[in-house]
């Protein structure tokens, strides 16, 4: 179980995370949903102590995280934004160099490297170095490089940031898969699909704050699950109702461009914070 307590952290005169609580569950999908600026990739940095929090503190299954503390990271492995693997390297050369940095045997290495290659469609492409690799292969070995030390908790910040649909989708499945292997993930994503399709619960994050925490049926049930946009001189006004036939009933009162639609994520985090996640 991963529980942040007042977790703040300050920039000379911002404050990128503001007294954040909130706790994920063993073995939970949870996702950190908000836009560029959010707090979302701070508070990643934080629970891989990249950084340190200005106040607040992380307790991973009851324990203080600390830098000092390498029983309590080693639960922990982190996918971060950039591709942070040597251009030159292979994929067999890169896992090597990972384990060799956490003092795994070499024999260990290769056989979990062979596991992990089979279970991400990577076995193929092993001696390709990571300059000839498509940003897609690169995203699932940066996931094999992270499982190779058999973490307890996976930290995702905006891992298909670029990707196509094509590879989007595969890494959501291998995600799934990890998840349903009882591995706890927390995803930061401004990606309204990958959140509702793949989080059990989200957190609606906003210049450093949490609006919300509850799953993505919920969020969108309390708005309401259906919604009408009409185009105004200002720009699409919204409106959401709790059923079907009250949308319908509303839209045959206006005229103009006016359409019917299924409720999102991002009309929730709009609705709360004024502004859109893109």
């Amino acid at each position: 179980m991963i529980e942040l307590k007042h977790l703040t952290k300050t920039f000379e005169d911002s404050t990128a995370v503001d007294s954040l609580d909130l706790i994920i569950e063993t073995g939970e999908f949870f996702g950190l949903l908000g836009p560029n600026g959010a707090g979302k990739t701070t508070t990643i940095s934080m629970l891989s102590t990249l950084l340190l929090p200005s106040s607040g503190e992380i307790l991973i299954d009851g324990e203080l995280l600390s830098r000092k503390r390498q029983d309590i990271k080693r639960k922990v492995s982190v996918i971060t934004q950039e591709y942070s693997m040597r251009q030159d390297m292979d994929m067999d050369e890169i896992m090597e160099y990972q384990g060799r940095l956490y003092f795994i045997p070499v024999r260990q290495i290769r056989s979990r490297t062979e596991e992990l290659f089979r279970f991400a469609g990577l076995t193929a492409h092993r001696h390709k170095t990571i300059r000839k690799l498509s940003g897609g292969m690169k995203r699932k070995l940066m996931v094999c490089r992270a499982l190779l030390t058999e973490p307890e908790i996976l930290l995702l910040d905006e891992p298909t940031a670029g990707m196509d649909a094509i590879s989007r989708r595969q890494m959501w499945n291998l995600l799934r898969q990890l998840n349903e292997q009882g591995l706890t993930i927390l995803l930061t994503t401004h990606y309204i699909e990958e959140a509702q399709s793949l989080c059990h619960r989200v957190a609606l994050m906003n210049d450093g704050r949490l609006n919300d925490v509850d799953t993505p049926a919920h969020l969108i049930e309390k708005l309401g699950s259906f919604a009408v946009d009409e185009q105004c001189a200002d720009g699409i006004r919204s409106r959401y109702f709790p059923e079907r036939a009250q949308a319908i009933a509303y839209l045959s009162t206006l005229e103009g461009n006016c359409t019917l639609r299924d409720t999102t994520l991002e009309d929730v985090f709009v609705e709360q914070a004024g502004k859109s996640l893109s």
